[in-house]
């Protein structure tokens, strides 16, 4: 199971239910890596998502505590309990990844089941943020595998940075 978010100097996500910033480069990054794969959500990510629809090419698998929640094109589960047992269903020889897209509780709760991170840090710090991630810089049990280059886009500078749990 991989993480998959874009971050603030403070490893924050999100406000309000949508992303810090909006990086063309960043976006088309998470199309390449998640296509073909399997995708983790909760409910507040997918509302973030302009017209709440699945992502193409992807399974989609929800996570909302509303039992009576239907989204046509998403696997729902009500609980991470229920996770394992659908990803055994869906994937069943491990051919493809998975990915942890959001939120901020969903990744925590399910670090520890993580083997990778891909990382984007922004430049930028957002104090009215009001979501977050643990910082793996700061996890003993995470290391760096890859940092690229700076890259900008308008007065935005952000890297990709990949990180890999120790002992994989």
């Amino acid at each position: 199971m991989n993480l998959i978010f874009a971050v603030d100097g403070n490893w924050r996500i999100g406000y309000g239910g949508g992303m810090l910033v909006h990086i063309d480069e960043d976006l088309h990054r998470f199309r390449r890596l998640t296509e073909g794969n399997i995708v983790i959500m909760g409910r507040k990510t997918l509302e973030a998502i302009p017209g709440q629809k699945p992502l193409e090419n992807r399974i989609n698998i929800l996570v909302t505590r509303n039992k009576d929640y239907k989204k046509e094109g998403f696997y729902i589960i009500n609980s991470l309990e229920d996770l394992f047992p659908l990803l055994k269903e869906l994937n069943p020889n491990k051919e493809k990844e998975v990915f942890v897209t959001g939120g901020g509780t969903i990744a925590r709760q399910l670090l520890l089941f993580c083997k990778k991170a891909y990382i984007t840090k922004v430049f930028m710090d957002f104090p009215e943020a009001d979501t977050f991630i643990p910082n793996l810089d700061l996890d003993p049990d995470w290391r760096m595998t890859n940092v690229s280059e700076v890259y900008r886009q308008g007065d935005i500078y952000y890297k990709y940075v990949d990180y890999e749990r120790k002992g994989q």
